[in-house]
């Protein structure tokens, strides 16, 4: 069981035409966030299926996969990951924890990050020091930044949220909307667990956050507060400082 064993049952599966679809929808040409990556057209429960005839696979095959060319090849990979890192024992997940940190520059789209980052980063640091996500957030690599984000996201389930917003507000400034999109959305989650916690950070922040990183994050407030937070973006500049 290796990984090109796997390689053949995935690209035994592959479509045409829904490489040319997943090609434009993960934004792969020039200049897009995407650029370069290769799709072969297998969705991603297929991806998944195949994935579960091989967890059992050596850390070193799962590397050797993740730096494959093929999106759903690194897919694969990160699924295998996360499996393992789920039943592993402590030794085992640092080493899952080690080997995703040292790839990151293979877990390069929205996807990826989102399907592995709170179980092989967040869920290895929840009972120990969250620096590494702070490290992440300060990095010039779009894809460590998700990585932190959605990392630090896990600990909400937990009913702790201070790394969710010291990260977000890190972020506040970040220019790339899959940067907006995520730390919003780790900010709506931690309003459904407590509403409160989230007005305090939109009180204090709304005005200067990115308007796609606010609409995401007031999503399930009611609708007058949804309105009043969204009217705090549009305060002009000079108003600003006295809200709050």
């Amino acid at each position: 069981m290796n990984a090109k064993d796997l390689q053949r049952r995935l690209r035994a599966l592959g479509d045409p035409g829904d490489a040319a679809f997943l090609q434009r929808f993960f934004k792969t040409g020039p200049g897009q966030y995407g650029e370069g990556d290769v799709f072969i057209g297998v969705r991603v429960p297929a991806v998944r299926a195949v994935a579960r005839d091989f967890t059992s696979m050596a850390l070193s095959q799962v590397e050797k996969l993740l730096h494959s060319k093929i999106h759903e090849e690194r897919l694969a990979a990160l699924i295998i990951l996360v499996a393992q890192a789920a039943r592993g024992e402590a030794k085992t997940q640092r080493a899952i924890y080690d080997l995703y940190l040292a790839n990151t520059r293979f877990v390069n789209n929205w996807d990826l990050v989102d399907v592995s980052a709170p179980q092989v980063v967040g869920a290895y640091l929840a009972d120990k020091s969250r620096r590494p996500l702070y490290r992440l957030a300060r990095s010039k690599w779009l894809w460590d930044r998700r990585i932190s984000m959605l990392g630090a996201g896990y600990s909400i389930r937990l009913g702790q949220f201070d790394d969710t917003l010291a990260i977000a507000e890190m972020l506040l400034g970040d220019t790339h909307d899959l940067m907006h999109k995520a730390a919003g959305w780790m900010l709506r989650e931690v309003g459904k667990r407590d509403t409160a916690v989230l007005e305090q950070f939109l009180t204090r922040h709304a005005a200067v956050m990115p308007r796609t990183m606010l609409r995401y994050a007031v999503e399930r407030l009611g609708q007058d507060k949804r309105r009043a937070f969204m009217a705090a973006k549009n305060l002009p500049q000079r108003h600003r400082g006295l809200r709050g």
